[in-house]
């Protein structure tokens, strides 16, 4: 027969509830709540959010002025094989990304129905960045962002005219300011060239079909994909589109590329930061939707247009006028009621 161990046996025979042995174990206190979310922990939070929305405006608006500077001022009129370059440069770098940092999971295409729209929504976005670039040869940064803030007024349009969807009445006074703005500014335009404003009024157009289309064609649970891995099937197929089509339109843009490199080896880093930053635009965009939301993106991206635009007359000198000023300023105001009036439509559905 076994005798039973009593109470004092089973407690010596741990060590961790033997006095004797306290020696042996030092185990640490679980700090209190206010210490492990002090205001270290919140500083830093907001700090990283700080840094994020940073280069958010940065890769932005860098973006934007250097495809200015290259097509317009340095002289490199090219803009399919720059849009070609972009694309190629998203692949790459969404392929690090995901597949190994692991940034966001891998998706996979999951069916021949899901490829083909993914393929249209391609087709799409490289209209809108081909059209948005080759606007910049022509008409200056400032007014280009101003005719790209009519957004919301495309949007509109194609969303009743594909979807059969209306908005409200209110939503719909808001888009009056914003085409009204884009008269003002289009009539007070020093630098006004006809082809470049019907170039970035189709770029506008197509960024606002390609939001819509999305909406349409990826709506079923087993085809949403997220925006990087959106971004890494499209941009391989957008650099497969625009192949052709700079081949044709744009001859021996390869070959002249390499002896403007060879001339000056400036071209080589322009080009290689010009398409670095552009895959740095999509990757901050998920990164500010990650750390704030996507409200959050939307009132910077509003704020971007003022700020590009700004930025744009400091550095490039291009003439503004007063009118010009006031255009832009009624179209941004539109924008913002717009927003606003969104928000409140979809509160009242909900």
């Amino acid at each position: 027969m076994v005798e039973a161990q009593s109470w004092t046996t089973r407690r010596g025979s741990n060590p961790r509830l033997d006095p004797a042995a306290d020696h042996l174990l030092d185990i640490p206190a679980t700090p209190p709540g206010d210490v492990r979310n002090g205001p270290n922990a919140t500083g830093s939070l907001v700090s990283l959010t700080a840094v994020i929305i940073a280069s958010w405006y940065l890769s932005n608006i860098g973006v934007l002025l250097l495809n200015k500077y290259l097509l317009s001022i340095y002289g490199y009129r090219y803009p399919i094989f720059l849009t070609m370059l972009h694309m190629i440069s998203c692949s790459v770098y969404s392929y690090i990304a995901i597949v190994w940092f692991e940034i966001v999971p891998l998706q996979h295409i999951s069916s021949r129905r899901q490829f083909f729209k993914i393929l249209a929504l391609s087709a799409i976005f490289c209209f809108s960045v081909v059209c948005g670039n080759t606007s910049l040869r022509y008409l200056p940064v400032s007014f280009n962002q101003a005719i790209g803030a009519t957004t919301p007024f495309f949007t509109a349009i194609f969303a009743f005219l594909i979807t059969c969807k209306k908005e409200s009445g209110q939503v719909y006074l808001t888009l009056v300011p914003v085409v009204f703005g884009i008269v003002l500014a289009s009539n007070s335009e020093p630098s006004f060239h006809l082809f470049g404003f019907f170039v970035c009024l189709g770029s506008t157009a197509g960024r606002a079909l390609k939001s819509v289309v999305q909406g349409l064609l990826l709506t079923s649970e087993g085809e949403k994909l997220h925006s990087m891995n959106l971004l890494l099937y499209m941009a391989p197929m957008a650099a497969m589109i625009l192949l052709p089509f700079t081949l044709y339109i744009e001859g021996n843009v390869l070959g002249i590329t390499l002896e403007k490199a060879k001339e000056n080896w400036n071209m080589v880093f322009l080009l290689f930061g010009n398409a670095t930053v552009a895959y740095l635009v999509n990757l901050t965009n998920f990164l500010v939707t990650k750390h704030t939301s996507a409200l959050t993106l939307q009132v910077l991206g509003n704020a971007k247009a003022a700020v590009a635009a700004t930025v744009s007359v400091l550095i490039f000198r291009n003439q503004v006028t007063w009118m010009g000023i006031m255009g832009f300023a009624v179209t941004m105001f539109g924008v913002g009621l717009y927003s606003e009036a969104k928000k409140r439509s979809k509160g009242t559905a909900h």
